[in-house]
């Protein structure tokens, strides 16, 4: 985003109608909370959210042997995702370090759609764009000002959405479709995705009906969600946050966040048996290096946060949270995630929450709920 006035997405004047408290994101007026984040977090656990997800970016690439050109730059097989389905990948620099993460969508042998993260759009268009093959074969697109989405999430969420777009509009997890035929005549795309780990879908759409179609999940019953319970519903999860979890080193100074993906310990998206941009630093590790791990408070105290270290039981320094927050659903239980080495789950550490305490804390992999 420019250094100019944050960008207003088209579903503003709803956010403002529902009193939300909206703040600054990454160059966008975003709602951080309606109500409070632990009822938004809870009401997404237990019924529907509904997300203005409009920051987030979308291109699309298109071409003969799409697919084999994105498989050479991403960690993903993307050969072997078929039409109408969805996966998710990693994007590295030629030194090996994560750029940025991203669901994509499979329309067809010859176009894939994708989702940039919000800040990572400018960033991802050069690297894709300088990656291109030199013979025009594959071309990109970005459809991210003319495209709005709505993320709907929750066990409800395939109820709601039948009941306002039609049963014919459900996807299932991790599948694509255009949307069809509906009662509220909109356009655009659906797929089975989403950043909460609940069932539920990511709706592209026209900015033009995206109020529409707000305004009519709203009304069949989904609750709107600001930033604060999205990060907490993911952080539950332990899906990696884009400049918290990592970050390329052309855009944070910061070396703790500069990683790759084995490091990040994520347990899809990575097939390490073709060659992809990057590899070489990726397959280079030992058992000992620093992974990210969850962690989960065993006892009362200040809560995990970012840039808090974290000590063996012997007081030696072993590592770094990147994320951490209060657990809605773990009747707020301290959670967080970090750069740990020489650990496994079960292991109990030290989280030094300030010079004067330290909180004990247990390793888990994560989903924690």
């Amino acid at each position: 985003m420019s250094d100019g006035a944050p960008v207003r997405t088209a579903l503003y004047d709803d956010h403002v109608s529902l009193n939300a408290n909206i703040v600054d994101f990454h160059g966008f007026e975003l709602p951080i909370w309606y109500s409070n984040i632990s009822e938004e977090h809870l009401a997404c656990r237990s019924n529907a959210g509904l997300f203005d997800v409009s920051h987030m970016g979308s291109f699309r690439f298109k071409g003969v042997g799409v697919k084999e050109w994105l498989e050479s730059i991403a960690t993903q097989k993307c050969t072997s995702i078929s039409a109408g389905r969805c996966a998710y990948t990693h994007f590295l620099n030629h030194e090996g370090f994560l750029i940025d993460d991203m669901i994509f969508a499979v329309v067809s042998e010859e176009e894939v759609l994708g989702v940039p993260n919000a800040s990572m759009i400018p960033v991802m268009w050069e690297w894709f764009n300088s990656l291109l093959p030199d013979d025009g074969s594959i071309s990109l697109e970005d459809l991210s000002p003319e495209t709005s989405i709505l993320a709907l999430q929750g066990p409800n969420a395939k109820q709601l959405c039948e009941s306002v777009l039609g049963e014919s509009n459900h996807v299932g997890r991790f599948k694509w479709s255009l949307i069809g035929e509906n009662p509220l005549g909109i356009s655009g795309w659906i797929q089975g995705t989403g950043y909460t780990g609940e069932a539920g879908y990511e709706i592209f759409v026209p900015n033009q009906d995206a109020s529409t179609l707000w305004r009519a999940l709203i009304q069949a019953g989904a609750t709107p969600i600001g930033l604060g319970a999205r990060d907490t519903l993911r952080l539950e999860k332990g899906f990696l946050l884009s400049g918290v979890d990592f970050a390329p080193p052309s855009l944070d100074d910061n070396e703790i966040l500069h990683r790759d993906s084995w490091e990040t310990n994520v347990p899809f998206g990575l097939d390490i048996e073709h060659e992809f941009v990057g590899r070489e630093r990726v397959v280079s590790h030992s058992e000992e290096d620093a992974r990210l791990w969850g962690v989960r408070q065993l006892e009362r105290g200040p809560l995990p946060r970012g840039g808090k270290e974290v000590e063996d039981m012997n007081g030696n320094v072993i590592g770094i949270l990147t994320s951490g927050a209060p657990a809605p659903s773990m009747d707020r239980t301290g959670i967080g995630l970090g750069y740990i080495s020489g650990v496994q789950p079960g292991d109990e550490v030290m989280i030094v929450a300030s010079p004067r305490k330290k909180v004990r804390a247990i390793i888990a992999r994560p989903p924690f709920v």
